[in-house]
């Protein structure tokens, strides 16, 4: 299956940049993934509401109904490793063409979004920035795919 990242990521940080890249070369022999980097705009804290609604229309122009939706939202689901691998196979052996990972802008996504998503996924408890999150997700998301081909990394 291949599968698409979207994110509405606003900061650039070297770092960030370089973990990316370093994640993606490790997924790429297991799941083709791709990242979109979806504009958003910037607002105060009391036009949240306008923000999630421009960042729900930009997502919904690169979402179809042949996606198998997971998204990223601190009221998700939490899982363990071996548990996000299986969530990773059942989208695999899903009758869905594309896999999508979604994290949503600084103040979530709107509840449309959170219906069009099969799966919805909390990293931690602990608030983080975007590109944590994100670094975080990718190195998830290559160690279900280890899990799922018995590669040697994580260990039980």
């Amino acid at each position: 299956m291949k599968w698409t990242l979207f994110d509405f990521k606003t900061a650039k940080e070297p770092w960030f940049e370089v973990a990316t890249e370093l994640y993606l070369k490790k997924i790429k022999p297991y799941a083709p993934l791709d990242i979109v980097r979806l504009k958003t705009i910037s607002v105060d804290r009391e036009e949240s509401v306008q923000k999630k609604k421009f960042e729900e229309k930009a997502l919904l122009e690169k979402l179809s109904s042949d996606d198998f939706i997971i998204l990223l939202d601190e009221k998700g689901k939490k899982f363990d490793s071996a548990e996000f691998a299986k969530q990773i196979i059942k989208a695999n052996e899903s009758n869905k063409k594309r896999g999508v990972l979604v994290i949503g802008g600084a103040f979530g996504v709107t509840e449309s979004i959170q219906k069009r998503a099969q799966l919805i996924v909390s990293l931690s408890e602990m608030t983080m920035n975007h590109l944590v999150a994100e670094v975080m997700l990718l190195e998830q998301f290559y160690r279900a795919q280890t899990i799922i081909n018995r590669i040697p990394y994580h260990n039980i």
